[in-house]
């Protein structure tokens, strides 16, 4: 029996047949569903219940996000170990824990990457409430658009907006949050005015008596820049940073 999922992290759907698949009666497969898929319902199963320790849900489902392709091969490979090894989840020096866990330390810092760094441009569209929506690119690493989603609601909930990905797209309208299939960088529209006056706004504000490049790039890691409009004056900046800093200090 094969267990396709509905999309890339679908951990609901992997939870539902875990039972099944812990008691052999089912075969895992890597195969997933559509990534418009997002919102759909998780699929229903009629597997005897599993009993998982607390804390196993929550890892589960961010592992699930990771770009890994062997994450739910390892899932079930230390759930069936949990069955065999009492005490194991209590062993938080177990190599294969500490690699789950180190996938979903990776898709927390994605997903608090993308709240920090994904830039909005405005467009005209008419199907949108006033006539304008706020429209967003950004290539996230990992499947995190699902558990990065609330975060745009909650802080942009008045205004129409999509944010745009390889992976899959969200769209907000002021009421309902959908999901699409994947696009590509050239659906993301152009810089506009409101960003040009941004750019003079960072470079009035850049100190460069406080830069540490090493920081900033552990921080603000290179693969993100070119998602930034910012990012184009940091060459700018960090080559004239010794000047300016001098002009303030008055050498």
């Amino acid at each position: 029996m094969k267990l396709p999922l509905r999309h890339p992290a679908d951990w609901p759907g992997f939870a539902a047949q875990l039972p099944a698949l812990l008691a052999g009666d089912a075969d895992w497969t890597q195969d997933v569903g559509a990534q418009a898929a997002l919102f759909g319902a998780p699929a229903e199963s009629t597997a005897q219940a599993w009993s998982p320790p607390d804390g196993w849900g929550d890892l589960g489902r961010r592992v699930a996000m990771h770009a890994d392709d062997s994450r739910y091969a390892r899932l079930l490979a230390f759930a069936r170990r949990l069955q065999r090894e009492p005490g194991l989840w209590a062993d938080m020096l177990d190599a294969d824990r500490r690699r789950l866990q180190s996938l979903a330390r990776q898709v927390d810092r994605e997903i608090h990457k993308m709240h920090a760094f994904v830039r909005f441009r405005e467009v005209a569209d008419e199907q949108a409430a006033g006539g304008r929506r706020h429209v967003a690119w950004f290539e996230p690493t990992h499947h995190i658009l699902r558990a990065a989603a609330p975060f745009f609601v909650r802080r942009f909930a008045q205004h129409p907006w999509a944010i745009l990905t390889p992976l899959g797209c969200l769209h907000w309208d002021g009421y309902r949050l959908t999901g699409a299939g994947p696009a590509q960088r050239e659906d993301a529209p152009p810089e506009d005015a409101g960003e040009a006056l941004w750019l003079t706004y960072y470079r009035s504000i850049f100190n460069p008596a406080r830069l540490k490049l090493a920081m900033m790039k552990k921080e603000m890691p290179v693969r993100y820049w070119a998602q930034m409009p910012e990012t184009r004056l940091i060459s700018e900046l960090v080559r004239d940073a010794p000047r300016r800093e001098g002009a303030m200090r008055g050498l």
